[in-house]
């Protein structure tokens, strides 16, 4: 049994109290925040200790591992105080707020022999894992090109970070999961239009070492919740929708392809022509 706390209970850091306290594997022993009555609150639903001070918690639980849930500015003084007592580190991504600091959270993971992991839970979306594993079986033949589109609205828990930490992140890491090669050439564009002291949006364009070029686009100025990641290549156009958790496939009426993609439609929905849903 894992013995998990978790430092910082803001809307990401319940989260990941919820999560610990639904696995079998796991048992939440405690929970910090600045924040004395939010911390009891989530501690009392969660059946678990509150502290306001992270650093005497992990000295009196003496968990196995630690959520570090707290502004990304933080990352790395949270992180050396838990990893200076032999506690496993989860912190929520962005890892940093810069290179150096990620870098040195790295390092402090192999001087005091703990796990490092970051929160890029995109690619434990159903849609993504179903993706990647049929790029990986060759379903799709030679990738072209890999669209990310991350766009919402201005979310006002973010202060310290521009959607280039805060979002691209993930496509940037899901993009690098699923082309197996490294990028060569980045060409970007931010603007800030919104938010007072750091980027809303940026344009960015990736050239991998195989020729596959990466898209994308990110903002906080759309009205709208947009999460979907479109992939084409010789056989036709993949779409995975992040927020439905749904995979389509877009069939080029051009290029001949196996029978097996008639039999795929029964995995999760209809052939709908050249679509087929899983």
């Amino acid at each position: 049994m894992v013995r998990a706390v978790v430092i910082g209970v803001g809307s990401m850091g319940r989260n990941h109290a919820r999560v610990y306290a639904e696995l079998d594997e796991a048992q939440l022993v405690a929970v910090a925040d600045v924040n004395r009555s939010l911390c009891e609150q989530v501690a009392s639903h969660f059946g678990a200790r509150a502290y306001t001070d992270y650093v005497a918690m992990i000295e009196k639980e003496k968990p196995d591992v630690a959520s570090i849930v707290v502004p990304t500015c933080e990352h790395l003084a949270v992180a050396r105080e838990v990893m200076e007592r032999g506690v496993h580190v989860m912190v929520e991504k962005p890892i940093a707020s810069t290179l150096a600091e990620g870098q040195e959270m790295i390092r402090l993971s192999e001087v005091y022999g703990v796990k490092l992991s970051v929160g890029h839970i995109e690619r434990f979306n159903p849609a993504i894992i179903e993706l990647k594993r049929r790029l990986d079986d060759g379903q799709l033949g030679r990738v072209f090109e890999i669209h990310a589109r991350r766009l919402g609205p201005f979310p006002s828990r973010i202060r310290d970070v521009g959607v280039v930490i805060d979002l691209a992140t993930h496509d940037l890491d899901i993009m690098r999961c699923l082309v197996k090669a490294p990028v060569e050439r980045v060409y970007a564009e931010t603007e800030r239009r919104i938010h007072t002291e750091h980027e809303d949006l940026l344009l960015g364009l990736l050239k991998f070492a195989d020729g596959t070029l990466g898209i994308l686009d990110i903002n906080w100025l759309t009205p709208t919740k947009i999460r979907e990641l479109i992939v084409i290549g010789e056989r036709g156009m993949f779409i995975a929708n992040y927020l439905t958790q749904e995979l389509q496939f877009y069939e080029n009426n051009h290029v001949g392809v196996e029978a097996q993609w008639s039999s795929m439609a029964v995995l999760r929905g209809v052939s709908e022509g050249n679509m087929i849903k899983y």
